[in-house]
């Protein structure tokens, strides 16, 4: 099953509409432009650059008439990524640093300050064996965040150099 979601061009649910059921790499050419959308169901990463680039927004099921304002975007969405649905156990091991070196911790839960929990300065890799997670790059999930789903991460520094202190599971996609 996967999510839907409804663009419009324009705040409040206003102008032109794109609907929406999987990854889309660029919207420009449903919409010129996106400035309210409505979550019919699941989670969406939203991207204010084409070929999901950018800065990442998280999205669940609602209504959102002018997410700018919202979220503080100084873009609108160009881009989004649908996160499947998932029901199972959350599996992600954290390291110190590129490569999968220095410190490593197991983590099957959210963690509001890699700092306080593990000693750890920052994150600057990670293998996500099960679950989507989001990740921030400050404590008690603050500032900028990035998506990842199961794989292998080696190095941030192709994400913009984030280094991040607080990460949680996706958890409610189809509520």
């Amino acid at each position: 099953m996967h999510g839907k979601v409804i663009f419009y061009e324009d705040r409040n649910f206003q102008g032109r509409t794109y609907e929406c059921m999987s990854d889309c790499a660029d919207m420009s050419s449903y919409l010129s432009r996106c400035h309210s959308c409505r979550i019919e169901s699941g989670c969406f990463m939203m991207y204010d650059r084409p070929n999901y680039m950018g800065n990442q927004y998280f999205f669940k099921k609602g209504e959102y008439a002018d997410y700018m304002s919202m979220f503080g975007m100084s873009d609108c969405i160009r881009s989004c990524r649908n996160i499947p649905m998932y029901k199972g156990s959350y599996r992600m091991k954290i390291y110190e640093r590129e490569n999968f070196m220095g410190q490593m911790h197991e983590m099957m839960d959210d963690c509001d300050n890699v700092m306080d929990r593990y000693r750890m300065s920052h994150c600057q890799s990670c293998h996500v064996m099960e679950g989507h997670w989001l990740m921030y790059e400050q404590p008690n999930y603050r500032g900028k965040m990035s998506y990842f789903r199961p794989g292998e991460y080696r190095s941030f520094s192709n994400m913009g150099g984030m280094r991040f202190m607080s990460m949680r599971r996706i958890m409610d996609s189809f509520y």
